[in-house]
């Protein structure tokens, strides 16, 4: 997946291949814990000894599964994005056959879903602030994702499917702040997501009004 330029594709876990990790821990328990870290006490306050001593291995071993900080938080940056975009992806796949409104409540809700099962990773996108080069980056592939809704809430406009009199970016913006809103307060469980994303979608598609 992914609509993103080769440039913009080309992060630093692609340029270099992930590492054979050491017995009892991988990549990807380098990277839970990572990220557990930097949502907890800051990116910018987590060094690398602090994820080591977490996964109760040395420095050195550490650096046997990544290179660096950056290159965790940018294989966090993409778990997070990818699984948006995978989801617009999907939306748009459909063009042929369902409405723009139809294919916006699909994002909606796939997006829910993203968000239950990327957690952690999508919390820590949502605080990036542009200090670093991987986080600028994370924060034009954000823009190019909202750029995009905006567009299809357009497009089910021109469709009359939404009505016309609201402003489309801030639609989208809004549609999107409910979404990311769950981080603050959702607890994944077992079958919750699912029931979770039929929720966010009646709302943001039906309102609360009795009909």
């Amino acid at each position: 997946m992914s609509n993103r330029t080769p440039a913009a594709g080309q992060t630093l876990a692609a340029a270099r291949p992930a590492r054979r990790g050491r017995p009892g821990n991988d990549v990807e328990s380098v990277l839970a814990a990572a990220v557990r870290l930097f949502n907890d006490g800051g990116y910018d306050y987590t060094s690398m000894v602090d994820i080591a001593e977490s996964l109760r291995i040395t420095k050195s071993s550490l650096y046997h599964h990544v290179s660096s900080k950056e290159q965790l938080l940018q294989m966090a940056m993409d778990r997070a994005l990818d699984g948006l975009f995978e989801a617009l992806s999907a939306a748009d796949r459909a063009a042929g056959h369902a409405t723009a409104l139809q294919r916006l409540e699909c994002l909606v809700r796939s997006s829910v879903l993203v968000l239950a099962d990327r957690m952690e990773f999508v919390t820590l996108l949502l605080r990036v602030r542009g200090n670093t080069a991987v986080e600028q980056q994370a924060l034009r592939r954000r823009r190019e994702f909202d750029a995009r809704v905006t567009a299809l809430v357009k497009q089910a406009q021109a469709e009359g499917g939404v009505r016309p009199d609201v402003d489309a970016a801030t639609a989208a913006r809004l549609l999107f702040g409910m979404v990311n809103s769950l981080t603050e307060w959702y607890r994944p469980r077992r079958g919750g997501a699912t029931h979770l994303a039929d929720t966010v979608t009646a709302l943001a598609f039906d309102g609360l009004r009795q009909r």
